[in-house]
């Protein structure tokens, strides 16, 4: 066997060389998006109309939101809706959800940042109910190890711009935000980054609750959890991860894109 006697750093360079020649689904950012609102749908991200998906537009100062009125599993890539900062659509057509407030300030002061998602997964939900933030322990759900921050108060509903300057600074650096009695937002440079995290933070959430219910949580040690941080938050596995759970929801909702 040629690599039994390889470093596990080798190992791990040689796998991502592997994979940056895989091919990922060739889609537009708004059937990225419409996909990725039944994505979420299918895994336990509905909550009737609460929450928000918003990716940037072509056109400066401009994102993609779905209409408000729609739920995740109504989005399709031609009834989304481009809007300006001031929630404007561009076309004049119908309306954004107002909470989508708060998502202008976070694109206006990230601006790496492409991709926001706002939802209210069950166990999400849950677990904000406690006012503990969330406890990253098992291997899965390392993507989100020292990248997600606590929001402690709940400032109500985030339909203002004080609530966009407060969810903001939350968030500071990382990629994601437990937002106490509240929800969850995550972030990414990429639809598919975002997407990502958004459905990790719900199962992150789940197995912390499960775990809590029968015992002590464990810690990781804390080198081997910021390795397998850096292994699975590169943008070519982001962009595998997402085209398998594309490839899901066009099973289940062929007609979104």
């Amino acid at each position: 066997m040629k690599t039994a006697s390889l470093a596990k750093e080798q190992l791990m360079q040689q796998a991502q060389n592997s994979m940056n020649l895989t091919q990922d689904l060739e889609l537009s950012d708004n059937q990225k998006l419409a996909l990725t609102c039944r994505i979420l749908f299918d895994k336990g991200h509905d909550a009737g109309l609460a929450g928000q998906i918003t990716c940037r537009a072509d056109t400066p100062q401009t994102f993609i939101t779905q209409r408000f009125g729609l739920g995740f599993d109504e989005i399709t890539a031609e009834n989304l809706l481009t809007v300006d900062q001031d929630l404007k659509p561009l076309d004049g057509q119908c309306m954004a959800n107002p909470a989508n407030r708060f998502h202008t300030w976070i694109y206006n002061e990230h601006p790496d940042v492409n991709c926001i998602i706002h939802t209210h997964p069950t166990h999400v939900a849950a677990l904000s109910m406690l006012r503990v933030p969330l406890t990253i322990a098992q291997m899965d759900t390392c993507a989100l190890f020292q990248d997600c921050a606590f929001l402690n108060e709940w400032p109500g509903v985030p339909v203002g711009n004080e609530e966009g300057m407060i969810i903001s600074k939350a968030l500071g650096s990382k990629r994601a935000v437990l937002l106490a009695h509240h929800g969850q937002l995550v972030v990414g440079k990429t639809i598919e980054e975002a997407c990502n995290l958004a459905i990790l933070i719900e199962r992150a959430a789940r197995l912390q609750l499960l775990a809590m219910s029968a015992g002590q949580i464990q810690p990781l040690p804390m080198e081997l959890a910021a390795e397998a941080h850096d292994w699975v938050s590169t943008p070519k596995r982001n962009q595998v991860n997402f085209s398998y759970y594309a490839r899901q929801a066009l099973k289940n909702h062929p007609n979104c894109i």
